[in-house]
């Protein structure tokens, strides 16, 4: 092998390796940053979608639901779901869709269940809330006890990839308030 061959080999690794070098400095995490911004932001707003599918249970119902298979089924079919995601308000003239579309510009009801990164489904939690009341004589004897179990009257969402909660299950004031906003 002569002088100029070896140079020409030494400029093709050269070239190779400040190349990888680029792609694995640079190129790889920047592929990596960006597909972490979608399913952050996927995520979301999934969740939003459902606080507002939970909202709309709550009108018709009159408490909220632990069954994401029967909130999506609730979107899909209800007349009440359909009325707002149809409607304009007639003040403003703006749509009372409730919903937000996702990333693709649609919207999905199907895929409101689980999270786009690991593919698992969100968890969703309600309130059971016991009351007991003691009625006592004047002697100081218990009577009765009755006690009041109410059901879903606060809600929980959160995203199995850690991209943020949407509720609480202790505060009325947390009820359909997003951890981002």
């Amino acid at each position: 092998m002569n002088l100029g061959t070896c140079i020409l080999f030494l400029y093709a690794i050269i070239a190779v390796l400040v190349f990888v070098l680029i792609k694995v400095a640079y190129l790889d995490p920047y592929e990596v940053i960006e597909k972490e911004k979608y399913y952050k932001q996927e995520s979301r707003l999934r969740m939003s979608n459902l606080r507002s599918a939970e909202r709309l249970w709550q009108a018709k119902f009159g408490k909220f639901t632990d069954n994401l298979d029967s909130l999506i089924t609730f979107i899909k079919t209800d007349e009440s779901v359909k009325k707002a995601f149809e409607g304009i308000d007639t003040v403003t003239k703006k749509s009372t869709n409730p919903f937000v579309n996702l990333s693709s510009g649609l919207f999905e009801p199907d895929s409101l269940s689980f999270s786009p990164k690991s593919r698992a489904r969100f968890l969703l939690q309600v309130d059971t809330t016991e009351i007991a009341d003691t009625i006592v004589d004047r002697r100081g004897r218990i009577l009765k006890i009755d006690r009041m179990i109410t059901i879903g009257q606060r809600y929980f969402i959160s995203c199995p990839d850690g991209y943020g909660t949407i509720g609480d299950l202790r505060s009325d004031a947390m009820k359909n308030t997003a951890s981002w906003e």
